[in-house]
């Protein structure tokens, strides 16, 4: 085996590199840990509310569990994307730029689609990718696209619609309103 590459280490850790498609496989991991979490709450947090509707306080047993789970989103979140600036030879502290608002989503899309430095950097040898991490890499590079055509093809239809019954309840009201005054003057 070549010397010059990682071939194991945890993708937990905030030590070492990730290379574009073991970043986005990852973060497709997450992405199934947090609907996994979603569905869970959608059959548990319904029962819940029905006993809090009875008159009960609410408990903390609702609470740690998605303070938890939001913990583990951001850790993981910061923690691939440090591994992944690793990669490009930069300090992980620049993570901190995804929490800026439009910024850091240009800043995720470079970060995903920059090439990483091919030999040793600062941060190490680079990282090999493991089959499956090139697999799910690249599921997530061809539902990223089709997601965007799923919600123009579903939303765009969705929102005609809508200013379409908006204008029409908008001009039912100005005729209610019309015929209001014209009663007063009467």
């Amino acid at each position: 085996m070549n010397n010059n590459i990682q071939s194991s280490d945890s993708g937990l850790s905030a030590n070492g590199r990730f290379g574009r498609l073991s970043y986005l496989a990852w973060n497709m991991l997450l992405g199934f840990f947090v609907m996994l979490c979603g569905v869970l709450a959608a059959f548990i947090v319904p029962s819940m509310m029905t006993s809090l509707s009875s008159g009960t306080s609410p408990s903390l047993g609702l609470f740690v569990p998605i303070i938890l789970i939001y913990i583990i989103l951001i850790y993981c979140t910061y923690i691939f994307a440090i591994r992944r600036l690793h990669d490009l030879n930069k300090t992980g502290w620049l993570s901190l730029v995804l929490l800026i608002p439009l910024i850091g989503l240009f800043f995720w899309i470079y970060i995903s689609c920059a090439k990483g430095d091919e030999g040793y950097n600062n941060y190490g040898a680079p990282r090999l990718t493991r089959g499956w991490e090139k697999v799910l890499g690249w599921i997530y590079l061809i539902m990223i696209p089709l997601s965007l055509i799923l919600m123009l093809a579903v939303g765009l239809p969705a929102y005609q619609s809508y200013v379409k019954n908006a204008e029409a309840m908008q001009m039912q009201i100005e005729q209610m309103q019309m015929e209001q005054a014209s009663e007063y003057s009467e």
